[in-house]
């Protein structure tokens, strides 16, 4: 038996023992290292993700060392390679996985949310779902898949060296986003309420920021766009009002990507959509970006572990939640170390 983090119901953290996993033939036994905490995480732990069931063991930023694998594993997966784990699942029938994007797959269970998660000790899953690295930390490992959602809203929203891309929001996956642009060659603007966070962004590849309490975000984003508004505008918070910005600072004949869930419904004036034609688009989750993003995080061209606000040991995960859920604008990322 082994310990696990466990949400009984909203705001009621547990440890939990569990059985230790079994590896089948085609998968392999992960040692988890570090778990980083998300958006959906502190959603779930507030009560406010639809998708989420309980109880649940959450956990679906993952890294850690394969200690064991099945008799079906190709040898090029190794005995005591540090991995970051891709946590979603495809059914292969569907049409989004019938269209070649399993990321948004109609029957996808995502690790943490909807199946029990890696905030425990070894976890056990298909080969297919790791990606290693040789020279990247186990910290560095688990900040791939939050990267990924950004990078692959980036990759949905088709940006070229041609675009200026406005992003709101930069947290971890706005980073994502900002990083993926730049290294496209866009121009990008980003937009926050905090200015630790846009002093990152600039880090990370921002161009221009505007501080969304003390600006007016739409006034400022047409000067600097010559009044056209930004050809890419993508939504990494998840607010009503960030949703209808988006489609106000788009230009004519613009994208906008939304990674963000908002909570409440959302009104338009949808004449916007229509008088522009814009390309209306979500973006869920990443598609055969883990690669790339691993690649991105080897250059270390951006100091990416700057973005750990805190690394909690897992016994201490109610504690980080608590933490987050108090005071969020003051949070990057958490790890929680599940061998500590």
């Amino acid at each position: 038996m082994m310990n696990a983090i466990r949400l009984a119901a909203p705001r009621q953290v547990e440890v939990v023992s569990i059985p230790e996993p079994a590896p089948g033939p085609e998968d392999v036994l992960v040692e988890v290292a570090q778990v980083g905490l998300c958006g959906s995480d502190l959603n779930m732990y507030r009560g406010l993700l639809a998708m989420a069931t309980y109880p649940r063991i959450p956990g679906h930023e993952v890294s850690g060392t394969i200690i064991a694998k099945g008799d079906r594993v190709p040898d090029r997966i190794r005995l005591g390679a540090a991995v970051a784990l891709n946590p979603y699942t495809e059914c292969g029938l569907c049409p989004a996985c019938r269209a070649g994007r399993p990321n948004c797959c109609q029957f996808n269970q995502t690790l943490g949310i909807v199946r029990d998660g890696a905030m425990t000790r070894r976890l056990a899953l298909p080969y297919t779902k790791v990606h290693s690295s040789d020279t990247l930390t186990l910290p560095e490992l688990a900040l791939a898949e939050p990267l990924g959602v950004g990078y692959h809203a980036a990759n949905r929203g088709q940006v070229s060296e041609a675009d200026t891309v406005l992003v709101l929001g930069a947290g971890a996956v706005g980073i994502g986003a900002i990083v993926a642009a730049a290294r496209k060659g866009a121009t990008v603007i980003v937009a926050d309420v905090d200015e630790v966070k846009l002093n990152t962004a600039t880090r990370f590849g921002a161009h221009h920021t505007i501080h969304s309490r003390q600006e007016d975000v739409r006034a400022r984003v047409r000067d600097l766009t010559g009044g056209e508004g930004a050809q890419v505008v993508i939504e990494a918070v998840g607010l009503p009002e960030t949703f209808r910005l988006a489609v106000e600072a788009a230009a004519y004949a613009g994208r906008v990507v939304y990674i963000g869930y908002a909570k409440q419904e959302v009104a338009y004036d949808t004449g916007e959509f229509v008088r522009k034609e814009l390309d209306i688009r979500g973006s869920r989750n990443s598609l055969r970006v883990f690669p790339s993003v691993i690649a991105m995080l080897e250059s270390r061209a951006w100091p990416f572990t700057d973005l750990i606000t805190r690394t909690y040991p897992l016994a201490a995960a109610g504690e980080a939640f608590r933490e987050w859920d108090a005071a969020p604008g003051r949070v990057a990322k958490i790890l929680i170390d599940a061998q500590a």
